[in-house]
């Protein structure tokens, strides 16, 4: 990044983002900086492609549906593909990954039958077949971390179910979808009066309908390259409780349960490991799965290779 104090600036406020009608003004006031200085020093990480927004980070499947699904895309034509499957409005990830299935997306939508309609979709316009890994159970979905030490922050309990949205929330869920307009008075102008705006976030942080609001971060841009998704084949009767001791590992920025689909996929434990350096990823798996007792079941790591698309998740 090419300012330090920019660095700063996002890693502190990953999280906590002030839920008051002038928010820059406030993180001004805690940093040498004046209201204009805070807006335009995160402007111009957005437009380095550094930031991808600042905004809340929703919980899964609490404002439309989502899954995580994976091809195996034939060497010569992963380029082509990936292209394909990114033009879908839906897609919001996309990675090469190491392995047979070598492309990687998670796509959004307004409900799950609309999600197999786009499913079914990018397998006509590939000729490829769809591996399909809906959420089953969250141990730990963040999508933030301390950027200096790579710690991922704990809090709140994943089992809890989150409140079903109004109509009214879920409009407001698809237009701060984006991101919050970088303006001096962001929560005004979506629709709402702007303190029933702030109201609804601070009770969507309370409920576990938001889990952070504050800048998501594109870790790549910020040199981190090394991150593996790691997986594993644990009896049904054993996935929680590993899934949970997992979680609670610090060096584990995401943690949940997926569907296996035999005879193609035979994981159901996922985690996601964020590093610079690929020999120090593999030293914090090694130590992990024998700190939470997890040798014993089969695994795969699947580092990511290429970033194809990222961006905010698209509801409607």
């Amino acid at each position: 990044m090419a300012h330090e104090a920019d660095f700063d600036l996002v890693n502190r406020w990953q999280r906590g983002f002030p839920l008051v009608p002038k928010p820059f003004a406030e993180i001004a006031s805690s940093r040498e900086m004046n209201e204009e200085q805070v807006i335009a020093a995160l402007s111009r990480m957005v437009e380095k492609g550094v930031v991808d927004r600042v905004g809340p980070v929703f919980r899964p499947n609490t404002v439309g549906a989502s899954t995580l699904a994976a091809m195996a895309a034939p060497a010569e034509r992963l380029e082509q593909v990936a292209a394909a499957v990114s033009a879908f409005p839906g897609v919001n990830h996309n990675y090469e990954r190491e392995h047979h299935f070598n492309l990687w997306f998670v796509l959004t939508a307004s409900s799950a039958s609309r999600i197999e309609e786009i499913i079914q979709e990018i397998e006509s316009a590939t000729g490829l077949p769809v591996l399909r890994l809906p959420l089953l159970e969250e141990f730990h979905i963040d999508l933030g971390f301390d950027l200096e030490t790579g710690a991922a922050p704990r809090g709140g309990d994943a089992r809890i179910a989150a409140p079903a949205l109004t109509d009214r929330e879920r409009k407001l869920a698809c237009a701060l979808g984006a991101g919050l307009p970088l303006v001096s008075r962001p929560y005004a102008g979506l629709g709402l009066p702007e303190e029933g705006v702030l109201d609804i976030l601070r009770r969507w942080l309370e409920s576990g309908v938001v889990r952070r609001v504050g800048a998501v971060v594109r870790h790549r841009r910020l040199g981190y390259l090394a991150n593996a998704m790691v997986v594993w084949d644990v009896p049904d009767d054993e996935v929680a409780p590993a899934g949970r001791r997992l979680a609670a590992d610090d060096a584990v920025t995401l943690c949940y349960r997926r569907p296996r689909v035999p005879p193609d996929w035979r994981y159901n434990l996922f985690c996601m490991v964020h590093g610079r350096a690929r020999s120090a990823v593999l030293y914090e798996i090694k130590r992990m799965t024998a700190l939470h007792g997890l040798g014993r079941y089969p695994r795969v790591i699947l580092f990511s290779r290429r970033c194809f698309s990222q961006r905010a998740a698209r509801y409607g």
